[in-house]
């Protein structure tokens, strides 16, 4: 344990960078995933069978591959990025592909019959999904969203493939310097828990709040 008074504040800037990466899938890869879930829930055949092949394409891929794919893959395109960024945008990506099916679940989960009264007054189809349907289907999805962004936080471990400089990161360096491999991951594994046991709790009191609001 005393090893652990040495590496905790060399661990903390990898938990921010950590908690970086989380933050950042979720603030680009959520508005993506709203879009593919209306895009797979429209009637528009083209769009609805395109946004199916792309959410079926990033829940199929294991997010390693993606991952590499972004930063050793786009280079060759012309394109080179950042571990940081590359991180960023593989997890958005993956973030979009499994959140879609999440906001799906909550648009149809809206009754038809709010539809219906939208139509009855005049409501144009986008004003009826801005106004009326989104607002309720976010409410619905609240709770799933945030366990997914717990695994989605523990996910961003695999940044450290590509020398991102994350917790994982940290911890390992670590142990490949003192070579006290067990107490640097134990602990890397604490602070992991800590933060996902936090979201967790948080998750099931307001998957309770909607409980009791209904």
């Amino acid at each position: 344990m005393s090893s652990w008074n040495e590496f905790f504040p060399q661990f903390l800037p990898g938990l921010w960078v950590t908690l970086k990466l989380t933050c950042g899938g979720l603030l680009f890869g959520l508005p993506l995933g709203v879009v593919l879930a209306v895009v797979t829930t429209s009637s528009w055949r083209l769009a609805k069978w395109a946004g199916i092949a792309i959410v079926e394409l990033g829940r199929g891929t294991p997010g390693l591959i993606v991952l590499y794919l972004v930063y050793y893959g786009l280079p060759q395109a012309g394109l080179t990025l950042r571990d940081v960024t590359a991180a960023t945008v593989a997890l958005s990506f993956t973030t979009s592909a499994y959140t879609s099916e999440i906001f799906r679940a909550g648009l149809v989960a809206v009754p038809q019959g709010q539809r219906e009264a939208s139509r009855a007054l005049g409501l144009t189809p986008w004003k009826e999904l801005r106004l009326v349907v989104l607002p309720q289907a976010l409410r619905i999805v609240i709770p799933p969203l945030i366990g997914f962004a717990i695994i989605l936080y523990q996910g961003t471990s695999l940044a450290f493939a590509i020398s991102v400089p994350e917790l994982l990161s940290r911890a390992y360096n670590a142990g490949s310097i003192t070579f006290q491999y067990g107490s640097a991951l134990a602990l890397a594994g604490l602070m992991y828990a800590v933060v996902s046991l936090s979201a967790t709790g948080l998750a099931g009191w307001t998957r309770s709040r909607a409980i009791t609001s209904h």
